[in-house]
């Protein structure tokens, strides 16, 4: 029983090298952020924290590609996502510019790691039941980038932590709630990666990276804060009437509700076109 289990999970539970060398190195770099950070390096810190995001996105695809899937690189990789994008921002925002403001500072930082650790717990339990389109709460990834991000585009540009740091408390704390919302985020998750495209979204694509190297501390910053955003506007969006379940709390009712608008809109459209 246990063995059809096992295979209809499509997860073995063998030891792989090549999935968990990624996921090593983004728990490296999330390691590495935070020592960096105590050494007032937050440049460093802030870089090998995107770093890390790069190997936690290589790590599950070669793991697929190679059909090396297992369940023991499953439960590494949520032990590397919570040092990598749970310890290492809060710690790398503490040192940049929370100290100063004392017991808010590090109840600021905790808030981030708290929101962090329940958002993955959330994650891997909703794992096989959850719409792969969209994310429940901000992806702990994105939500460190935000934090990375502030702190990076404020030491390119020579600013102090201090005074930023009721900024950078209250963008810490709006980060580590927004992991532990209903807000819905896309996944990209059905993007067509292997599909033909245009020449158009080649060039679209050049011009990203061109425009992302000429400041890519601020642009970074701005694209995954832009994001964020994009939660509460994409679910008051898409929901019949705001209820609270829709931003915290229990919303299996409210999922319902989620995807009955989305089929109502797409009703409204095509007796529309029809008429």
């Amino acid at each position: 029983m246990s063995n059809d289990s096992s295979n209809a999970s499509g997860k073995s539970r063998g030891i792989y090298l090549l999935p968990n060398l990624f996921t090593t190195a983004g728990l490296f770099s999330g390691f590495y952020a935070i020592v960096a950070s105590m050494n007032d390096r937050f440049i460093e810190a802030a870089v090998a924290i995107f770093i890390a995001m790069v190997f936690d996105g290589l790590d599950g695809r070669v793991a697929r590609m190679t059909n090396t899937e297992s369940d023991f690189g499953a439960e590494f990789d949520s032990m590397a996502d919570i040092v990598s994008f749970g310890m290492a921002p809060a710690l790398v925002m503490y040192n940049y510019a929370l100290a100063d403001l004392g017991k808010i500072g590090w109840l600021a930082a905790f808030i981030f790691v708290a929101g962090g650790a329940l958002r993955l717990a959330r994650f891997n339990t909703n794992l096989g039941s959850s719409d792969k389109k969209f994310f429940q709460g901000l992806a702990i990834p994105s939500a460190a980038a935000i934090v990375a991000g502030l702190v990076w585009v404020g030491s390119e540009y020579g600013v102090e932590g201090s005074d930023i740091a009721g900024f950078a408390a209250v963008v810490t704390i709006c980060a580590g709630l927004l992991m532990v919302t209903n807000f819905r985020y896309h996944s990209f998750k059905d993007v067509d990666w292997k599909g033909k495209v245009s020449f158009l979204v080649i060039l679209v694509i050049v011009l990203a990276f061109v425009i992302v190297a000429t400041q890519p501390s601020l642009v970074l910053f701005s694209i995954f804060f832009l994001y964020a955003l994009s939660g509460p506007v994409l679910t008051i969006k898409n929901v019949k009437k705001l209820k609270l379940g829709h931003v915290v709390g229990d919303d299996d009712d409210d999922d319902a509700d989620f995807n009955d608008n989305k089929e109502t809109k797409k009703e409204t459209e095509k007796t529309e076109k029809e008429d």
